[in-house]
């Protein structure tokens, strides 16, 4: 049977990871958590002193002109060693021969990755990453740009979306669970920024492929969720 590229999209706390994660695990396909490399540059921005406490502002300055963040955080996606190995379960994200894969999931990775995931420069090169990872196909990739960017030729597009209400309240037990002490409206509004950011930028927005599969996960269960996938899957492969 031909080994699949499966690109899975939509926006924050819709469920995609989990989803992935679970498909990958169904096929025996290699998982890519194309965030992860994302989170990684983040961390990489806030080690470095790259100052990123102005969102809206850098990412106004980055998508119109190249500045010096955008230069200096493209600087540093290029020069990053960034693998992801293990199983979908075990994933192990190292940045430059260095474990972080629990950092990459505190909050202020989350605040950074969504931010130099606005600089057309950085997303390039994670791009151009994506692609060398998934070249022996088998694969199964989320993120926000996979159908419609990093494989706009997939085998299987997916694009899963949830109501807003929905998403807060699965994000919000995400973090509650990490040890994150926020609350349901502070997650809420932590999701409208992000929704308008990934929509409104200009470098590959936030949207639903053409040829891509709508998958409204509000009020599915989770089981109901994979097997649709898994039907959808079944009728390309």
């Amino acid at each position: 049977m031909k080994r699949l590229t499966i690109a899975i999209d939509g926006p924050s706390g819709v469920g995609k990871s989990t989803l992935g994660k679970a498909i990958a695990r169904r096929l025996g396909y290699q998982y890519i958590d194309s965030g992860a490399l994302y989170r990684a540059i983040g961390c990489l921005a806030i080690d470095s002193g790259v100052r990123l406490d102005d969102p809206v502002a850098t990412a106004r300055r980055t998508e119109s002109a190249r500045g010096p963040v955008m230069s200096a955080v493209a600087g540093l996606a290029r020069r990053a060693s960034i693998l992801l190995e293990g199983d979908s379960e075990h994933l192990l994200v190292t940045l430059n021969g260095v474990d972080v894969t629990q950092r990459i999931r505190l909050p202020d990775a989350s605040h950074a990755a969504s931010v130099v995931a606005t600089m057309p420069e950085v997303r390039e090169e994670v791009v151009r990453k994506l692609r060398e990872m998934s070249s022996a196909g088998g694969v199964v990739m989320d993120g926000r740009d996979i159908g419609t960017r990093v494989f706009p030729d997939a085998d299987v597009k997916l694009f899963l979306d949830a109501s807003l209400a929905d998403r807060t309240k699965r994000r919000w037990e995400e973090e509650k669970a990490r040890g994150r002490n926020v609350s349901i409206e502070e997650m809420r509004l932590e999701l409208e920024e992000r929704d308008k950011r990934d929509r409104e930028r200009a470098a590959t927005p936030l949207k639903k492929a053409a040829d891509a599969i709508l998958i409204d996960t509000s009020d599915m269960p989770f089981d109901r969720v994979v097997q649709r996938a898994l039907e959808i899957i079944q009728l390309r492969s």
